[in-house]
């Protein structure tokens, strides 16, 4: 298991997607990178501008992109609420000189944080060739809600998790039966539930809302073509599920606090693995 440790503030300086280089393969096209986008702050639609033109106008809570294929280079980001002028508005949000690498997989997430604050993450995809007859979960916690553990079977496979944290699995293609409990605890919030893994498949879950406003969702994102084949190129499929039962829906809570939406940057790093 691989976890990511906590995002950094960008309140001192524009956000920087630099750092995601180290992430790409080696043998990657440094043409362009693969950017997708997740909206997960409640009760903003806004314009996402880039260099001065949209990129996704009307972009509204709760949608996840298709992969976006980006040429490399440095990017000027502003949004906007949806309709807005942006030459007499001021953006709720905006990062001058952006670097995207070539050959990264990114999924950038607009979310609140553990207190309720609006943020925004980029995350790194792992895209890496899995081996025969595995698949890879990653749990994403993007919801304003205390550290929980993630439970396969009855034994705690992801130990207290929290915003904006993930957890990488890679396990034998097949049905887990998982629950998620309070961290340090046996007392199960929700679940179990039975979870697919599919072979050659990386699936990301990500948790978003407010349980405070009934907007509670789960994003679900996938990345195929991970078997290793020398002609095969990972894609990406984006969807939603109800929210209604999902096991990870405990990770999402607290309130939506304020429109402007403020940034963060997540480090990529790799922890140390656990049996």
């Amino acid at each position: 298991m691989r976890r990511t440790p906590a995002a950094v503030t960008l309140a001192a300086a524009p956000l920087a997607l630099a750092g995601l280089a180290l992430a790409a393969p080696a043998s990657a096209s440094t043409g362009e990178a693969t950017v997708s986008v997740l909206h997960g702050v409640p009760g903003l639609t806004v314009d996402v501008y880039a260099n001065g033109e949209v990129l996704l106008p009307d972009f509204a809570p709760g949608t996840l992109t298709d992969p976006l294929q980006l040429p490399a280079g440095e990017y000027d980001l502003a949004v906007y609420e949806a309709g807005a002028d942006p030459d007499a508005a001021d953006p709720a949000i905006q990062a001058d000189d952006v670097a995207v690498p070539g050959g990264a997989n990114v999924t950038v997430v607009a979310h609140l944080s553990a207190d309720g604050t609006p943020v925004l993450t980029p995350f790194v995809n792992d895209v890496s060739t899995l081996a025969a007859g595995e698949g890879r979960l990653t749990v994403r916690h993007t919801a304003a809600a205390p550290a929980v553990d993630v439970r396969a079977g009855g034994e705690v496979v992801v130990p207290g998790l929290e915003n904006p944290d993930e957890a990488t699995l890679e396990l034998p293609a097949g049905t887990v039966s998982a629950d998620v409990v309070l961290a340090g605890t046996d007392t199960v919030a929700i679940g179990p539930a039975d979870v697919d893994v599919a072979e050659g498949v990386a699936t990301i879950v990500y948790a978003w809302g407010s349980a405070e406003e009934n907007s509670l969702a789960l994003a679900v994102q996938t990345i195929d073509g991970l078997h290793g084949a020398p002609s095969g190129i990972p894609s990406g499929e984006a969807g939603l599920a109800d929210p209604a039962e999902p096991w990870l829906l405990v990770l999402g809570a607290g309130a939506l606090a304020g429109a402007a939406l403020a940034g963060r940057r997540l480090l990529p790093a790799r922890a140390s693995s656990r049996g």
